[in-house]
């Protein structure tokens, strides 16, 4: 039943894959091929793109990882404030103007990837610095949600917490993965 009603959706929207990898390539910057080619290569992107000394960011590179359409949320609640949602241009606007007077660098402490097919949900926990060699000021997780179009692998979202006192990482995501 499902697939009946997105096949209807499709052949009502005059909608093929092909042309809809076309026109979201079409929409957003050229990527960086390496940045895009793997799970692995667009999770390391996401994170160095941000990070640096301060100073302005490629956020060209940055919108070419994201779908136009992608949000950006983060669900730390500071002050029982409300959830932030970002547009990616919203965030490269937030984000630029203090990446500009503020060094900043984040970084994954442990991915826990979930794939099926042409999607894939990555639990990545996150350190931020002020300098790469410092401690951490804080932590967190980033809920990042992907897909690949045959041709490369594309950021739906992503949604983050930050580590507080009643919030702690999970020890599966606090402790970096030791590969081989």
């Amino acid at each position: 039943m499902k697939l009946l009603l997105v096949a209807t959706f499709l052949a009502s929207a005059c909608f093929s894959p092909a042309s809809e990898a076309q026109s979201l390539s079409a929409r957003v910057p050229a990527p960086r091929p390496d940045d895009v080619k793997s799970l692995d290569s667009i999770l390391k992107a996401i994170y160095d793109v941000i990070s640096g000394p301060a100073g302005d960011r490629d956020w060209n590179r940055f919108r070419s990882l994201f779908v136009p359409e992608a949000r950006l949320t983060s669900a730390t609640r500071r002050d029982n404030g409300p959830v932030l949602l970002f547009s990616v241009e919203d965030y490269v606007r937030g984000a630029g103007g203090y990446f500009k007077t503020h060094p900043f660098f984040e970084s994954a402490i442990a991915n826990r990837i979930q794939k099926f097919g042409n999607i894939a949900q990555v639990f990545s926990s996150y350190a931020s610095r002020i300098a790469p060699n410092e401690q951490p000021f804080a932590r967190g997780v980033n809920s990042i949600q992907l897909f690949n179009d045959g041709n490369r692998w594309w950021v739906i979202s992503i949604l983050w917490d930050e580590e507080s006192p009643g919030n702690p990482l999970p020890l599966d995501l606090a402790t970096p993965v030791k590969r081989p």
